[in-house]
């Protein structure tokens, strides 16, 4: 059983402490499955503000729902479709203050109203995004970025 209790003054410690726990648990595990399922159970319940947290598969060129935390979400959309598809499509972080300003963005959760959404790439190959919402208006900041880039990347090693 793993006990993670991750809690810091700052958010720059906060998600070394997370890169760090996540880096552990995913550890030789070779299961890609596995990993993401560990992986959106640590970053929920570490992140404040947080009311969903989950991936994407990049499957056959659409984006296909993955392991995740929180309310019931879409199962499928297209490179064309909301932030995670614009993530996947232009392979940028999607930081969004404002999801219903949004175009095309897609409501899975009406609770949320910001979103980050990091493209999982390794070797060129697009693998799928790591997503996450928050009920909060402008919840994630350049700092936020930073450190759910660094998780991606540990997590493109691990899937």
């Amino acid at each position: 059983m793993y006990d993670f209790k991750i809690e810091a003054a700052d958010k720059a410690t906060m998600y070394s402490d997370l890169a760090s726990a996540l880096q552990g648990l995913v550890a030789g595990e070779p299961d890609g499955i596995a990993n993401m399922a560990n992986a959106t159970g640590l970053i929920y319940e570490t992140l404040p503000d947080v009311n969903w947290v989950g991936f994407y598969r990049n499957i056959d060129g659409e984006l296909v729902l993955g392991p995740f935390q929180g309310r019931p979400a879409c199962i499928r959309m297209t490179f064309d479709q909301g932030v995670c598809g614009a993530a996947a499509k232009t392979r940028q972080v999607q930081r969004v203050e404002d999801v219903h300003a949004f175009p095309g963005h897609i409501a899975c959760d009406s609770a949320s109203n910001s979103e980050i959404v990091v493209p999982l790439i390794r070797d060129g190959e697009l693998l799928g995004v790591l997503d996450i919402d928050s009920p909060k208006h402008a919840r994630f900041d350049a700092e936020d970025e930073a450190g759910v880039v660094r998780l991606a990347e540990i997590m493109t090693r691990s899937i």
